[in-house]
This record gives C-alpha cells, sequence and structure tokens, in this order.
C-alpha cells in the first residue's frame, strides 16, 4: 500500500520502480541476493543522503527508526554488514543507467513558466564555493582563504543546467561563461 503524502514519496516521484527493477537484473554481478534487495540498497542509500548520515552504523540505526516510511516506499531495514557488502561488491553502474533515464525523463519534461521565447533561454551564474584552506592548498584564493567557482548555464526549456565548469576561485565569473557553446540564437 503506497501513501503519497510523505516528502520521500514525492522525492521519488520521478523514479520508476519498473525501470530500477529492470536495470537492477541488468546490472547485478555474483550470487542472488538473499536478505535485501537492490531497492532495499537505493532507499537505504537515498535516505541517508537525504537526513546526512555518515556511518554505516548510523544509517542502519536511522533506517531502523524509519521503518514505517521505508514500508511505504517498498523496502525494508537493511543489516549494516548487507549494506556494505551491496555497496561493496555490486557494480555502481546500475545508478549511472537510472542517471540516465532521469536525464532523459527531465529533458523531455517542458518547463512550467508562463514566458515563451523564439529562441532557447539561457541563464548564467557563478558560485564561489569555500573550501578549507588546509585540505585544498591548491585551491588558496587569499591568504586565509580557499575556494573554487562553479559556473552553471541552465536551460529554461527544461530547467536543467547543460553547462556545467569548475574553475579557479579568482577567476571571472564571464571567462567560463564564454567558453560554454549555446546553440545558435540562444538568448543569454
Amino acid at each position: 500500500m503506497s501513501h503519497h503524502n510523505t516528502a520521500f514519496h514525492q522525492l521519488l516521484k520521478p523514479v520508476s520502480r519498473h525501470e530500477f527493477e529492470s536495470l537492477a537484473k541488468i546490472h547485478h554481478s555474483g550470487q542472488k541476493l538473499r536478505s535485501a534487495t537492490r531497492w532495499d540498497q537505493f532507499i537505504g542509500m537515498f535516505i541517508s543522503q537525504v537526513s546526512d548520515r555518515q556511518s554505516l552504523r548510523d544509517i542502519h540505526s536511522n533506517l531502523e527508526a524509519q521503518r514505517h516510511k521505508l514500508y511505504h516506499l517498498g523496502a525494508k531495514p537493511i543489516a549494516r554488514s548487507t549494506l556494505a557488502r551491496l555497496n561493496e561488491k555490486q557494480p555502481a553502474e546500475l545508478y549511472q543507467g537510472l542517471f540516465g533515464k532521469l536525464l532523459a525523463r527531465c529533458k523531455n519534461t517542458p518547463g512550467k513558466h508562463k514566458f515563451r521565447f523564439k529562441n532557447p533561454l539561457y541563464s548564467l551564474d557563478a558560485s564561489a564555493i569555500d573550501l578549507a584552506l588546509n585540505l585544498f592548498p591548491w585551491a588558496a584564493h587569499r591568504d586565509d582563504t580557499a575556494n573554487v567557482k562553479l559556473s552553471v548555464g541552465l536551460n529554461h526549456g527544461t530547467l536543467i543546467p547543460e553547462f556545467v565548469a569548475l574553475s579557479d576561485g579568482n577567476e571571472n565569473d564571464m571567462i567560463e561563461g564564454r567558453k560554454f557553446d549555446f546553440p545558435k540564437g540562444s538568448i543569454v
């Protein structure tokens, strides 16, 4: 029985369970899984990412506490050792394939904005990402800080960033923006 009132359900709405299971069959290695499924692993890692869990013990205790939510997402709590084994032994290509399917679906979904342009509309943004100077000395910005600059070109037709570049934090925002190869006739 599925509930449509949880935030987790809303976040997972774009993921087709049928497509996920078919990808899981394609990208499985080793013996048949006995106590957990790739869907259990996916939901467990998804919830741990959203709730900012760090260790396997922390992930496991959080999943146990969220047991009723897991049930409504079609998953069950997964043991620490099982989760560790799945993360280590099963290929990550399943998630690459899932990302490809989600990206294709999102590209075919039109934006929900009211205005229309004859030509494609793009927005450019550059944001500085602060880093710890003692861990990333190569990204020194000043004597006491370190950062890198993330430049993004957003297509307003699909609301998907089509151009992304990581550069030196001292670099002018427009340097990377001019390197992006926008389609002819685009409005930037």
